[in-house]
């Protein structure tokens, strides 16, 4: 495996760092303006993974932009309050950078909050590549950003793996042609992930280590 995979592409909400109560909060402060006491926690599980636009547009398509403004002005505005790094992927990814891995994020969240999310966390120094929503014209699971990061780390799909937390990673990673992980720390549970079947499930970010062959610091 080693010899074949150079390259880890990372979904960075709910894979990365954690902001599943932030996005959760967010979704329900916006929604809650419109439609008070409609919509409960488990109701915006779903809305985990597309992009706003796809989201707002399921539920109301005359006040898109509308609802994406309230959402980004809570988001930003509770963001270092609620944003942690998941266990075991500082030292994972820092592994990954030593032993020469090239390593990305594919993301649909705009640069600016993704700037601010791995700057909390530390994890800025590490990555060379991001493409996040702005960059492309399709989302995963279009292939797209996942071949426009490949193209800027100079690697092939079948030498990389992406690695997420929702279906738009794993189905994403399968359009490219990479390899897929799925991360059983997902909101939306590890058996979710399953039925969309990636090559490999995490239990731990520091499991990537094993399935790259890469030692354990």
């Amino acid at each position: 495996m080693s010899t074949q995979v150079n390259t880890v592409l990372f979904d960075l909400d709910g894979t990365l760092i954690d902001t599943n109560e932030l996005i959760i909060s967010s979704f329900l402060h916006t929604l809650g303006t419109y439609y008070p006491d409609r919509y409960k926690r488990e109701d915006v599980l779903p809305f985990l993974g597309p992009t706003l636009t796809e989201t707002f547009e399921s539920i109301n398509p005359e006040k898109v932009e509308e609802m994406i403004r309230i959402y980004r002005e809570f988001n930003l505005g509770n963001h270092d309050l609620l944003v942690k790094e998941f266990d075991g992927v500082f030292e994972t990814i820092r592994s990954l950078k030593e032993a020469g891995i090239k390593i990305g994020i594919v993301t649909t969240k705009v640069q600016m909050v993704v700037e601010k999310g791995l700057k909390l966390t530390k994890l800025d120094q590490f990555f060379d590549v991001v493409v996040a929503l702005d960059h492309v014209q399709k989302p995963k699971p279009d292939p797209e950003p996942i071949l426009k990061a490949l193209e800027l780390l100079g690697s092939k799909p079948e030498e990389a793996i992406m690695v997420g937390d929702n279906s738009h990673d794993i189905l994403g990673g399968k359009n490219a042609g990479t390899k897929t992980a799925g991360v059983a720390w997902s909101a939306k549970g590890k058996e979710f992930l399953l039925q969309f079947n990636p090559d490999y499930m995490l239990e731990n970010m520091a499991d990537l280590l094993d399935v790259l062959e890469v030692d354990r610091k």
